[in-house]
């Protein structure tokens, strides 16, 4: 806990940008019997049965300090899914940048080890040295930037139904423009002096 907090006090470096990334899964939902459009004084009527259309996976990442984000919709959310986020951040989004600090949580996808799930050693091995990681602690994961965002996605974005991952994706595009458009930043307020008041009782005791 304390490292990530310690991640978070870091001053602005263009050179070192602080990543944080997440995903969620969105269940696919479709209206069989359709619904009927809004008028004057009469809201948007959506009948209650609906059809599952399976489940599609939404990655999102975060640069607290500027407010650069991006939310981007896969099929999966397998290691290979993840490796190939972690080289569009290493070589497309931050790639004049000597090292990426990258905060995520301890999901068993989330090491280095995806990178070599989906590329050869070398790449792999490339991509990997670029990237500084730090974990979020077992039940932590509410220190993670990015599940924050993906709440704010959540609410704004996919609290309603949506049939198909290509809707899901033309939505999560709309609202990456929208959110990029208001370069809104993240002001971390939690430290480690105040997890250490507390969060004492999560402390060792010392004898």
């Amino acid at each position: 806990m304390e490292d990530v907090l310690d991640v978070y006090e870091r001053p602005y470096d263009p050179d070192r940008p602080v990543i944080c990334i997440d995903e969620k899964s969105k269940q696919l939902l479709g209206t069989p019997n359709g619904s009927i459009t809004a008028a004057p004084g009469r809201p948007k009527r959506i009948d209650s049965e609906y059809k599952r259309n399976g489940t599609a996976n939404i990655f999102s990442w975060i640069e607290p300090l500027t407010g650069r984000r991006n939310a981007d919709v896969t099929e999966r959310r397998t290691a290979i899914d993840f490796a190939a986020q972690l080289k569009d951040i290493v070589d497309i989004q931050y790639r004049d940048a000597e090292k990426i600090i990258l905060v995520c949580d301890n999901l068993n996808t989330h090491t280095a080890a995806s990178l070599y799930e989906r590329y050869d050693p070398e790449e792999a091995h490339r991509i990997a040295n670029k990237i500084e990681w730090h974990h979020t602690p077992e039940h932590g994961s509410w220190l993670n930037i990015a599940e924050i965002e993906l709440s704010i996605l959540s609410r704004q974005c996919l609290n309603r139904r949506i049939a198909d991952i290509e809707s899901l994706r033309r939505e999560v595009a709309a609202y990456n423009k929208k959110r990029n458009n208001t370069q809104t930043t993240v002001n971390w307020q939690f430290k480690t002096s105040d997890a250490r008041i507390k969060l004492k009782r999560l402390y060792p005791e010392i004898r």
